[in-house]
């Protein structure tokens, strides 16, 4: 039978990261130990809401970097001021878990993020209390799966990194040992 596939960085957590934070914070079960808990990658486009064919050009964009079809997001109120309407399609949307997830968050940390123009790290404070990691890419050509020529437009994404740890420090230190590029390191 062969052997079933396990994505790298998820092999690193199994086989050093765990070990090590259970160690470092002395967990009395390996329950408590940080992980991974989901990974979204969304685009706000509201430019999109009269152009069809430019959402969906967005939505095959994410797709290809994730491997997952992404979904349309819709504005949840009417604003007058911005000639929106409830409903309309405004951003772009996907969530990653399991295998996707792991596989994404490698390709972000060891070749997207060191293809940004004058990259020295990503903010060691972006964490927003409760262990959760934020991360703004002001272009998504950075990816290796995206065609130069074939965008329309430079777009940029938000990425939101949820974890079950329960404060910044070991939500931190979890990063920092999957290989998150943080500038003070």
């Amino acid at each position: 039978m062969a052997e079933q596939y396990v994505p790298r960085m998820k092999k690193k957590y199994n086989e050093e990261v765990a070990p090590a934070l259970m160690q470092k914070f002395q967990y009395k079960s390996t329950m408590q130990i940080p992980r991974l808990e989901k990974i979204v990658v969304s685009v706000g486009c509201g430019d999109c809401k009269d152009n069809a064919k430019m959402l969906e050009a967005v939505i095959k964009d994410i797709s290809e970097i994730t491997g997952q079809h992404a979904v349309a997001t819709v504005a949840r109120k009417s604003v007058a001021n911005f000639k929106l309407r409830e409903g309309m399609k405004v951003g772009v949307k996907v969530t990653l878990r399991q295998d996707r997830m792991w596989e994404f968050m490698d390709r972000l940390f060891n070749v997207a993020l060191p293809r940004v123009r004058d990259f020295r790290g990503i903010s060691p404070d972006a964490f927003d209390g409760r262990g959760n990691y934020s991360l703004g890419v002001k272009e998504q050509i950075i990816f290796p799966e995206i065609d130069y020529d074939k965008i329309e437009k430079l777009r940029g994404m938000n990425i939101a990194v949820c974890t079950t740890a329960r404060t910044d420090e070991e939500a931190r230190e979890l990063l920092r040992a999957l290989g998150a590029p943080f500038t003070n390191d």
